[in-house]
């Protein structure tokens, strides 16, 4: 590992890519995929791990990015909305109105395709604990709730 004025570069994989990045030992994963990557899906929202919107996949598991180092990301898979590329999920939050300002759409997004490729046919119970670590202001739910259970049905490809 070579370093550089308290940095450190490492290499970490984003959406099946490896990146050669100087980093801090302090420098947190949200903030490094927006301004070292240009990968803003991931939104900082409250920064503490509360409201979700910074949700990215870590070795396919849902992680909020504000509370995670960009150290911890070396040697893991990290996906962000950018690398779902065109998944059903996102067809089905368009078809079912299932956001609205969109500001924590790709979080969302993030966790419904996590819970479809970890528990394919979730119970009800489920599918609602998992929306739970993310919080929309704008809309409902229920459209978020119908957009996943659409996918999981089979219903959107």
């Amino acid at each position: 590992m070579f370093c550089l004025q308290g940095k450190s570069l490492v290499t970490i994989n984003v959406n099946n890519d490896d990146h050669e990045l100087l980093i801090r030992p302090s420098d947190i994963l949200l903030d490094t995929l927006r301004d070292q990557l240009g990968l803003t899906g991931a939104k900082p929202g409250c920064q503490n791990g509360d409201c979700g919107a910074c949700t990215v996949l870590v070795d396919g598991w849902p992680v909020k990015s504000c509370l995670m180092l960009t150290a911890e990301a070396v040697g893991k898979k990290i996906t962000t909305v950018e690398g779902l590329k065109d998944a059903p999920i996102q067809k089905a939050f368009i078809e079912q109105f299932a956001f609205q300002c969109g500001y924590c759409t790709s979080g969302f997004l993030m966790v419904c395709y996590a819970l479809a490729n970890i528990h394919p046919n979730p119970e009800d119970i489920v599918i609602d604990e998992w929306l739970q670590s993310n919080i929309c202001r704008c809309t409902s739910y229920e459209e978020i709730g119908t957009a996943i259970r659409s996918v999981l049905a089979g219903k959107i490809k």
